[in-house]
Formats: structure tokens, sequence, C-alpha cells
């Protein structure tokens, strides 16, 4: 069957560009890169193609859409050169590409279905004492050590572990009305007490672009805010799941650019359908590769 394909019906460039909307340069151009197998010369120097070159065009073009055009062309180049099993070899490796995706897609809905939407917050309810020994405002828990009973203070001895931070007010240096100073946040050791890791655990997450603490400017200590405390929570469950820190950081950066998880929760039925159509692609170029196999015979 090969040898009829390539020694039947002579094609012109133009013939096989014209099936697929492309220039005659580009057919050059493919031959030029291995993609097509080397087109016979007449005595004037003008190529001429069989209906194999069409083939190897149309699988070609079937490939890139699932594996890429930097793999189809790998993948085409082995066939075409005898090294049936690299190019097999190539095709395997997309499909364990596309399971990957796919696993990464379900950890990541897990993820997002196992995260409790309220901040992490340590147990307790009420005035609590900021790093710099002014009160917290409003409802909020207050040191682990339990209440702290009325007409007693806190002494200012630096960031109590447990405290939740809801608006820091510091005292103002002359005695006048109190001024608040920072969002919602926590401090490391209650985030990963919270979470069942450790504090290291947590600077080497903010090492690797997972979370991105503020520094408190009177103390320096790591200020988690709201965002920050959402990072973590799906930074663990991903962990948990066995995802390395780089894909999980590249993952965040998603949650981050859509602004929170309902916006990217809403993204991945797009991202389903995208592994969908992926997987059609890989199947309509497998198709094609295998009827170019068939003509090579």
């Amino acid at each position: 069957m090969g040898r009829n394909l390539q020694s039947g019906v002579r094609l012109r460039p133009v013939d096989l560009a014209r099936e697929h909307g492309l220039s005659t340069q580009a057919v050059r151009n493919y031959e030029e890169a291995g993609i097509l197998p080397a087109a016979a010369r007449t005595p004037h120097g003008y190529r001429g193609y069989t209906p194999l070159h069409a083939a190897a065009l149309r699988a070609f073009l079937a490939l890139v859409p699932g594996h890429g055009h930097a793999t189809a062309t790998a993948i085409m180049r082995a066939v075409n050169e005898g090294a049936t099993e690299e190019a097999f070899r190539l095709v395997d490796e997309s499909h364990a590409q596309l399971l990957d995706d796919r696993r990464t897609l379900r950890a990541v809905e897990t993820a997002l279905r196992d995260l409790d939407p309220a901040p992490v917050r340590p147990r307790g309810a009420g005035a609590g004492v900021n790093a710099a020994g002014g009160t917290v405002a409003g409802a909020g828990p207050v040191p682990a050590e339990g209440p702290v009973p009325a007409g007693r203070s806190v002494p200012a001895v630096g960031p109590t572990p447990d405290v939740w931070s809801a608006k820091v007010v510091r005292p103002s240096p002359a005695g006048g009305s109190a001024q608040a100073a920072g969002p919602v946040g926590t401090f490391i050791g209650p985030l990963a007490r919270q979470l069942g890791i450790r504090p290291a655990t947590l600077r080497a997450w903010e090492d690797a672009g997972l979370v991105r603490p503020r520094r408190d400017p009177r103390t320096g200590y790591r200020v988690y805010e709201e965002a920050d405390v959402r990072d973590a929570r799906l930074a663990h469950q991903l962990r948990r799941g066995g995802h390395p820190l780089e894909q999980i950081a590249a993952l965040i950066a998603q949650v981050r650019a859509a602004g929170g998880l309902e916006p990217l929760a809403a993204t991945l039925a797009g991202w389903h359908g995208r592994l969908t159509a992926r997987g059609r692609a890989l199947l309509a170029g497998a198709a094609e590769l295998e009827a170019y196999l068939r003509a090579r015979g």
C-alpha cells in the first residue's frame, strides 16, 4: 500500500496546501523540517509529492492540537526516520501528561470543596493585645491562656501567639484617641497549629511563593491576612494530595489572578472542557497517525 501511495498520483505543493488552507511555502517548510518525507524532484528541480505526503501532512496537522507543535513535529520526524518506538513514546508522554492534568484538576476540586470559607481563627472572643501592646478592637479571640479578666491588662511582651487581629488599635502617644493600624491578620504560630503543620513549613511555603504574608512594620513579625490564610489552606490540601510545591505555586497564582476561590471555582468547568477537548484531539491525532503508518506499509 505504501508503494502505491508513493508511486501513483503526483501532487504539487499547492495541491497539498489547498486541502488545509496553507501556503505552498508552509508545505515546503514542513518537508525541510522532516515532518513530511523527502519529495522526489523533477529534472527541473520541482518537488513531486504523492498521496503519502498528503497523509503525512494530515497526520501532523491532526497531532498538533493534542500534542503541540514541537511534540507533533518530533513524532513525525521519528516516524519518517523509521523510529516508530520513539514516536510511540512521545505519544504516550502526551497521554500521561493529560492524565496528570486530570488528577491535578480532581485534586483542586477536592481541595476547594474541603476548604472552609471562614478564615482560620483560634477559639475565644473579645479584645486581644497586638504586637505593639495595643488592644484589638471588635469581636475576636483572645490568647490561648484564656479570656482577660475584667479590669486587667495583658503586658506588651511582643505578639501573643494565639491572637487573631481584627483591626489593631494602638494607643496614641499623648493619650488621645487610638488609631487603627492594619487589616485582618494572624501570626504564624496560630495558623500553623490550625493547619496541623510546623511554622517552618509555612516559612518554606513562603520561600516557594505559596504564601505571601506581610511584615508588621513595628515588630517585623509575619502577618497572614485572609488571602494568605486561604492560600495556606489550599496549599495544605494539595500537599496532602502529594502535589509538588512548584505545581501548587502555579495554581495559587491562578487563584490570586482570579481574585479568590469563587472566581476560580467558576473556571473549573472551562478547565474540564479544555481537558476533554485535548483528549479528543489526541484521539483524532492517533487516528490520522495510524492511517499514515498504514500508508507507509
